[in-house]
């Protein structure tokens, strides 16, 4: 059987920068080439980053990339790689694709090219558009309707662009119809919590379907709310798994692979109407060889493990790519301004961290000294400027009580905070979690100030979770838990006011967070909800609360997602809204 070494690039792409994607990709051939790799791939839209939006609508944008494509195949000759056929996941539009209302003006694709002798040898777009979720690809992209099939040292290799796989049908028959001896999907595939089980099944699944081993490929790093993870996979026909690359890790997985030989040229017109469009590069196996790369196996990490990793990915991207390099934190010795400094020591490095303590007459001593343990743990700077005296003046003239008061206070941290962003040059973190975000419970324009929220998408009994996996993670390296253990185990309080504590106003967090999961990542009813156990007082209240949010969540920064439901695209409801659940 011929052979075929095959080098999967798992890295990552920021959107916009085509030429540093550029560079990168011809960084990761030159690393690729010297390995001896025979053909390589890059992830879904890898010359412009993923996903672009509504920068797919605008023409110059994607004459942009497809200039770079050209001069990219060019490039990639000039510096001795052109006898290697690269794929690569570029912005292109259609030039068949006649204009009509409710078609994405230009006609752009979410297309990728085998570029080989310093020019395009095939070109195809994505076949399955996804519109659910975060996905908007009906909103930007026109479908291809080919079954791409390169001939590479006598192997036929059939290409399919992420969806392409999710869905059932197009170009996973097509290729077996084809009769490829290897299946490439380029991906860019966002992180959930335990979607690298359902990916593997999946990839088994089609690898099984298409009759041929299957190599899936997929970008890491972070866009905005997005974190990518990785996770190439690569599997033979059968669904055995022959290499699996790190998680959140960029890389190159390179591995040997005996393929089936091509036969006659495939042509006509296969599943789902998918014209088979194949290009000749190499008829010639490779000279008989004795196989060294294996690709290796990357154990997965543990849920987590996972999450938090997720997080800090998700953080460190959005500061680098926003052109930042340090965050401001406001610390109240709670468990969720605890848990988001210690992600961002993680994610930039302590030296990049600034921490403020804002007590008010209503701080307690612990707030203070757990924000200052939190500090001596971490080695981040902390300053602390007491918001009494801007309360005082307030109040002087204001007389305000009651709710009125408890906002000022945090509405002056978060002028505060802001106040030393500009002055200093941080970007400020918003603490909040994504249980407090479901019910309203925060401070427009106080605690939700910030440009970005690292644990939006993280529900109470997980921060509490997370924080415990975190000190525990230190202690089992040698290292000082990074959070003090008073702030896990005092009750969370909002310190607004005497002797407050979150419960006066919420349920047990155990009890709403699971209210909140079917309510807000199932969309499950009252009556669902309540026949599930819950009392039905209980389940209205809820249920009201995350309704009458709305404004709030609009409101607050983006933050990194996690789950498959997040506040942000992934849930759009009208802030005017008066349907109301009732149990």
């Amino acid at each position: 059987m011929p052979q075929l070494r095959l080098a999967l690039n798992q890295i990552d792409s920021t959107v916009g920068d085509i030429p540093g994607n550029t560079e990168a990709i011809v960084h990761w051939t030159r690393h690729c080439a010297e390995q001896g790799a025979h053909l390589v791939a890059f992830p879904e839209m890898m010359l412009t980053g993923y996903p672009v939006e509504d920068l797919a609508l605008r023409s110059s944008f994607v004459e942009a990339s497809r200039r770079a494509l050209t001069a990219l195949a060019a490039r990639l000759a000039a510096e001795g790689f052109g006898e290697i056929p690269v794929v690569v996941g570029h912005l292109d539009r259609s030039p068949v694709a006649v204009p009509r209302l409710g078609q994405p003006a230009g006609a752009p694709q979410n297309a990728a090219a085998v570029l080989h002798g310093g020019r395009v040898v095939l070109g195809f777009a994505k076949h399955h558009l996804p519109n659910y979720g975060v996905f908007d690809e009906f909103r930007y992209f026109v479908p291809g309707d080919t079954m791409p099939v390169v001939r590479v040292r006598g192997v036929d290799v059939a290409l399919a662009i992420c969806e392409d796989l999710w869905q059932d049908g197009g170009r996973v028959p097509a290729t077996r119809s084809a009769g490829a001896g290897l299946l490439i999907s380029i991906n860019a595939s966002p992180y959930e919590q335990n979607k690298d089980d359902s990916r593997l099944d999946l990839v088994r699944k089609r690898a099984q379907q298409a009759g041929c081993t299957l190599a899936y490929v997929a970008t890491v790093g972070g866009q905005d709310e997005l974190v990518f993870d990785g996770d190439s996979i690569v599997v033979d026909a059968s669904g055995h798994v022959l290499a699996r690359a790190p998680q959140f890790s960029e890389g190159a997985v390179i591995l040997d692979l005996e393929l089936p030989a091509a036969g006659p040229a495939p042509s006509g017109v296969v599943d789902d109407g998918l014209r088979i469009d194949h290009a000749v590069i190499s008829e010639e196996p490779v000279p008989a060889y004795e196989p060294e790369l294996t690709g290796g196996y990357a154990e997965r990490l543990d849920d987590d493990e996972e999450v938090y990793s997720a997080l800090v990915v998700g953080l460190r991207a959005y500061v680098a790519k926003n052109g930042f390099r340090s965050v401001l934190i406001g610390l109240s010795g709670g468990i969720d301004s605890a848990l988001v400094a210690a992600i961002a020591c993680d994610a930039l490095g302590a030296a990049n961290v600034h921490g403020v303590s804002m007590p008010s007459k209503y701080s307690s001593d612990h707030s203070r000294s757990d924000a200052a343990e939190l500090a001596r743990r971490t080695g981040l700077a902390l300053r602390t400027v007491p918001v009494e005296p801007m309360f005082d003046a307030y109040m002087g003239s204001l007389d305000l009580t009651g709710l009125a008061e408890e906002n000022l206070q945090s509405r002056l941290r978060g002028t505060m905070l802001m106040a030393l962003s500009n002055q200093e040059g941080h970007l400020v973190l918003a603490p909040g979690n994504k249980s407090e975000l479901a019910v309203g419970y925060s401070t427009l324009y106080g605690d939700s100030v910030g440009a970005y929220g690292p644990i939006k998408d993280v529900y109470k009994s997980a921060v509490f979770r997370l924080a415990r996996w975190r000190n525990r993670a230190a202690a089992e390296r040698g290292q000082t838990p990074p959070i003090p253990e008073n702030s896990i185990s005092k009750p969370p309080s909002a310190e607004l006011r005497p002797g407050q504590v979150d419960t006066d106003s919420l349920p047990d967090y155990p009890v709403l967070d699971a209210i909140l999961a079917m309510y807000v990542d199932q969309d499950q009813g009252a009556d669902a909800i309540v026949a599930a156990g819950y009392e039905p007082e209980l389940v209205t209240k809820t249920l009201r609360m995350v309704d009458t949010a709305e404004y709030k969540r609009r409101q607050y920064p983006p933050g990194t997602k996690i789950s498959p439901k997040g506040f942000g695209k992934d849930r759009r409801l009208p802030i005017t809204n008066q349907w109301r659940e009732s149990s």
